[in-house]
């Protein structure tokens, strides 16, 4: 029987000083990114370029793949470039599906209650970082968000975790980070941080999956019992 998160990660007490929690998939849902990327992304390329939407699709997910896990991959000025469409444009035309998860802010609340330092740490583009920030009003929560733009490595390198923690100044040994993510989480642990937990149901569309290899969250309800 799994243990309550609470068990494997004494989120609470005097053990944890620190916490570092990913945007996308972690704290707000990754449908937006989702249907931006395989929707409306293809849909808009087979009209610039004159191809089916299947072929557009087909065509993009070569490009990402190449580009997945480096810098590139979220940065959204490369894209405006490689495809010669107006990403930042577009984001701003579906910003109203961009949602908080579930219990997001009562579980922020807390940390701030429980003087947690609390640092957002993503590879989303500081200009997605803005526009979510903005639209979702959580920027208040944090004493700091950094991007891997800023740190110059996306969070699946441990330069990255080099770099955030000269510049945010947490103690690996007394500090959670949680990210959707395993690779990220596995370069985290590798880099020293002690506890790492993993967010499933990344995106309310599909069915959710824990981590063999984490402490695996659900629902942040789960820390605020």
């Amino acid at each position: 029987m799994k243990r309550p998160i609470l068990e494997q990660i004494p989120l609470w007490g005097p053990e944890i000083k620190s916490v570092l929690l990913d945007m996308d998939g972690t704290l707000l849902d990754k449908y937006f990114d989702d249907y931006f990327w395989e929707h409306l992304v293809p849909e808009k390329y087979s009209e610039k370029h004159g191809v089916t939407f299947g072929r557009a699709k087909e065509e993009l997910m070569t490009k990402y793949k190449h580009h997945e896990g480096t810098l590139n991959w979220t940065d959204i000025d490369f894209w405006s470039r490689e495809l010669r469409l107006d990403i930042p444009a577009l984001k701003e035309q579906i910003k109203h599906l961009i949602e908080v998860h579930p219990h997001v802010e009562d579980f922020l609340r807390m940390l701030r209650r429980h003087k947690k330092k609390v640092f957002l740490v993503t590879n989303a583009h500081f200009k997605v970082l803005d526009l979510k920030m903005k639209k979702t009003n959580m920027g208040r929560y944090f004493d700091m968000c950094i991007t891997s733009f800023e740190m110059g490595h996306p969070k699946e390198d441990i330069g990255f975790w080099e770099k955030a923690e000269k510049i945010l100044g947490f103690d690996k040994e007394s500090s959670l980070f949680i990210d959707d993510t395993e690779e990220i989480l596995r370069t985290a642990r590798k880099f020293g941080i002690r506890y790492i937990a993993f967010k499933a149901k990344a995106t309310s569309k599909k069915s959710p999956g824990a981590s063999k290899d984490f402490p695996t969250i659900m629902d942040f309800s789960e820390f605020c019992r």
